[in-house]
């Protein structure tokens, strides 16, 4: 294998397979909770065998990223709450952003289901997500060698592009998304510091989480 295509899968590998597990889980012969197990187990395993070599070892702006976090956490579920269907209008749920349907039946929303759930979101999730979304993909538009551009680099089309590919990673919750990208992108431009980007998406993550589970509202747990 060419030394090009390693540098790349080491930033996309994870997110690779990430993706390709939500496209098979359904067939999957293995039931709950064992399939959480080996779902967690594979991408764990995908980040050490691709990524290793680039996992940050700090986030010299911890605090504020943690602040951060909470903050996009906020903005996540604000619409929702302040406004009641505000979700069931036809520009989130129609035949191109898709509707929302939570990954896990009402009844398998067991403590332990609901720990796994959350410890991917909050441990794995940001990980491979940050690689892909921070790490790669603007410097990959910027068109040279990608991995001859910095961390943090951005033009204006690939700040926007990222956003906007975000947005639509997100289907039904597109426009919160979007403007979690800008933010994302926005701090990433500022501190150059993928440990930070990763930081804050977990504890964005985990507030979700938290606020998930409090409240019941499985409907952000896509």
């Amino acid at each position: 294998m060419s030394a090009a295509p390693q540098r790349t899968l080491t930033w996309v590998g994870p997110f690779a397979v990430f993706i390709l597990w939500l496209a098979v889980d359904k067939y999957v012969p293995v039931a709950n909770p064992a399939k959480e197990l080996l779902r967690d187990a594979i991408l764990a395993a995908a980040i050490f065998f691709f990524s290793r070599s680039v996992l940050p070892r700090r986030a010299p702006y911890w605090f504020a990223s943690i602040a951060l976090g909470v903050a996009v956490a906020v903005i996540w579920v604000a619409p929702d709450a302040l406004v009641p269907g505000w979700r069931e209008n036809w520009l989130f749920q129609n035949g191109i952003t898709g509707r929302i349907t939570t990954s896990i039946p009402r009844q398998e929303l067991t403590p332990l289901m609901l720990t796994l759930r959350t410890m991917r979101a909050a441990l794995l999730v940001p990980v491979i997500e940050e690689l892909f979304w921070r790490g790669w993909l603007p410097r990959w538009i910027q068109g040279k060698p990608f991995s001859t551009i910095p961390l943090g680099q951005y033009t204006q089309f690939a700040f926007w592009t990222t956003a906007a590919l975000f947005a639509a990673e997100h289907g039904p919750f597109w426009e919160v998304g979007f403007l979690c990208g800008i933010i994302y992108n926005l701090w990433m431009r500022r501190t150059r510091s993928l440990g930070d980007l990763m930081l804050a998406h977990a504890v964005t993550n985990l507030a979700l989480s938290i606020y998930v589970i409090r409240t019941e509202r499985w409907m952000f747990w896509m």
